[in-house]
């Protein structure tokens, strides 16, 4: 998500900065904001908008002499993204500045309390309540600044990765991070600090990665000190030998943006339904479900609207709600929702989803459901946009930014999200017994390790794009659960690699598709053990018998499928609800693979958008 970048050494740390945020920039963000310290003085410039505003600002408003500083790129959370909220955020001495990156989640019982000891805010961030934190247990324990931050982060419940500096204590900048990642790069008598290793590769070739719960102090002319943050414990610093060159760097190591976000599911899954989940005492918490349950569970049905992908992630809500939860759910396309008068009343629910919270069509929509009276929740990936400001209340998939064009993890996390809504309706209304739902809690916890080993196949997936680059037409068919699996695994095609793919019910074929099967068909089948299996295997027999290619998605240790199909790629066993999450990894890399190997822009297929802002 957002940016940090930190320099303490004998260079002038205002190029560095700079220069490093530039580079972290694909992360996404909405404003940025450096501070440096001159040796007498601490120089704060902040403002809305990007890197190159900052420039311009900075050089007409500070001084930008000093060896030692902290910039941010802010894509916002707590408060619109303007130069108030921007970082860096002063302690109300002015002594203290912080950057941050994550959310602290019981910002607002800690502001309270701050209050009253006279502290007062002038944005409407978390970060500000941490600095101020930090501050006040500086000033109450009578510590460092090492310590104050320790202690203070004991306090804070959420997420976080930070940098502070006191410009009493001039020599040192103190670091911490919990679900955020922070590199430090280690040189000659000098330290650098980034969100990753892409502002300091140039520099150097030494790194440091934090691992959750800890802090570090980096001081000038001392050796680094980590500690653990809950019980004080030295932690020795281990320091990796980077091998990457700038652009690997910049896309984590992998070729394009689209394979790093396919890898990144595990991560991207687990930050999803991380504190919304807790398996051990058997709960979902959503405070925006809960806070909006009668709604729920009052209303005469679900409507969801959505484009692309995200239409393809509701159709697997459609399934998981009427299932689990028993509520009747239609899923609409947002670009013709508004246009065909709809029949909307005050007891329907409509959620509305998408990765960017930009989608004209979806924008649309959401106001013409808020115009009829039903209340309306939101789906998206990116904090403050307009669909997050638009709808009465929503769920963030915490996917971080997207950059492939293509979406991969957002679909994901959209059904991750969506699972946990369910999950929790079906809950509250009964419709699910106690141990049903602990064992999908169970299961969902293990999704990202089963991502991990579905990712595994890579080089098996590679092998079956070579053979099938070339062709013109791909079929996919699934049922049930995975039938909007098919619908996305042949949009991933259509958009990178331009070669012509349709989904389909496996059930439909022999209405239609079937005349189009010959030899130089291959036809990507979803047959899964779990949800009408042996109906998929009859119709992988009638495929076979008018020979077309059979590539089939099957579970670990599958026999009756691989006996049939041409190439068969396993996934491993799971709830037939939660199956989608697995069965999507091999046809995003299918995709991918076959896209690169027809030497296509993956990242940035022709005539598509990331988001799409007009209708």
């Amino acid at each position: 998500m957002c940016g940090i970048v930190g320099y303490i050494g004998p260079r002038d740390a205002y190029p560095i900065i700079i220069e490093g945020l530039k580079r972290l920039e694909y992360r996404g963000y909405d404003s940025a904001g450096i501070a440096l310290f001159d040796g007498t003085d601490l120089n704060v410039c902040k403002t809305k908008g990007k890197v190159v505003d900052l420039e311009t600002r900075l050089e007409k408003e500070i001084s930008q002499n000093g060896n030692i500083g902290i910039g941010h790129t802010r894509w916002a959370t707590h408060g619109v993204p303007n130069d108030v909220n921007s970082h860096p955020h002063y302690s109300n001495s002015g002594n203290l500045v912080i950057i941050h990156n994550g959310i602290i989640e019981n910002y607002e019982s800690l502001k309270k309390e701050l209050i009253t000891r006279g502290y007062t805010f002038q944005s409407d961030t978390d970060t500000e309540v941490l600095v101020n934190l930090i501050e006040d247990v500086k000033k109450q324990e009578n510590v460092k600044l090492g310590q104050a931050v320790q202690i203070a982060l004991n306090q804070v419940v959420g997420a976080y990765a930070i940098a502070v500096f006191d410009k009493t204590q001039p020599k040192e900048i103190v670091i911490a991070r919990l679900g955020s990642p922070l590199a430090i790069g280690v040189g000659k008598d000098e330290f650098f600090i980034a969100s990753d290793a892409s502002p300091f590769i140039e520099y150097t070739q030494n790194a440091i990665y934090l691992e959750d719960e800890e802090m570090a102090i980096i001081r000038l002319h001392k050796d680094i000190k980590i500690r653990k943050i809950k019980d004080d414990s030295l932690v020795a610093p281990y320091v990796q030998k980077l091998q990457m060159n700038l652009d690997q760097i910049e896309k984590g190591g992998f070729d394009h943006f689209m394979l790093k976000e396919i890898f990144e599911q595990p991560k991207a899954i687990t930050d999803t339904y991380r504190g919304r989940l807790n398996r051990e005492e058997a709960i979902i918490k959503m405070s925006s479900v809960e806070d909006n349950m009668k709604r729920f569970l009052n209303a005469d049905r679900i409507i969801i609207v959505a484009c692309g992908t995200s239409w393809h992630a509701g159709l697997v809500a459609e399934y998981i709600f009427e299932d689990l939860a028993r509520i009747p759910v239609e899923v609409e396309y947002a670009s013709e929702f508004r246009y065909r008068n709809p029949i909307i009343t005050e007891k329907d629910v409509i959620i509305a989803i998408s990765q960017s919270g930009e989608t004209a069509d979806t924008l649309a929509a959401i106001k013409l459901a808020k115009s009829k009276g039903a209340f309306v929740f939101g789906v998206c990936n990116v904090v403050g946009s307009s669909i997050a400001r638009e709808t009465d209340t929503g769920a963030y998939t915490h996917a971080g930014p997207e950059i492939g064009v293509a979406s991969t993890k957002a679909f994901t996390t959209q059904i991750t999200v969506l699972t946990l809504i369910a999950l929790r309706l079906a809950r509250a209304k009964g419709t699910i017994s106690s141990s049903d739902f602990r064992l999908h809690l169970l299961e969902l916890e293990m999704i990202p390790k089963k991502v991990e080993k579905v990712l595994e196949s890579d080089d098996h997936i590679k092998m079956i794009a070579n053979i099938y680059k070339d062709v013109h037409n791909f079929l996919y068919l699934g049922r049930g659960y995975n039938f909007p699996v098919a619908l996305e695994g042949a949009l991933k095609l259509k958009e990178i690699s331009y070669i012509h793919a349709e989904g389909y019910p496996a059930a439909e074929m022999k209405h239609g598709p079937i005349a189009l099967i010959d030899e130089n068909m291959p036809i990507v089948v979803i047959a899964t053990k779990k949800g009408h299996y042996e109906k998929v295997v009859s119709n992988i027999q009638e495929i076979k018998s008018r020979k077309g290619k059979i590539i089939g998605i099957v579970t670990e240790g599958d026999v009756d499928v691989r006996a049939l199909a041409d190439h068969v790629i396993e996934v491993p066993e799971t709830l037939e609800s939660l199956s989608p999450l697995l069965t999507t990894i091999p046809l995003q890399l299918l995709s991918y693979h076959i896209a690169v190997m027809l030497g296509k822009n993956v990242d940035q297929p022709r005539n598509l958008a990331k988001s799409v802002t007009v209708e």
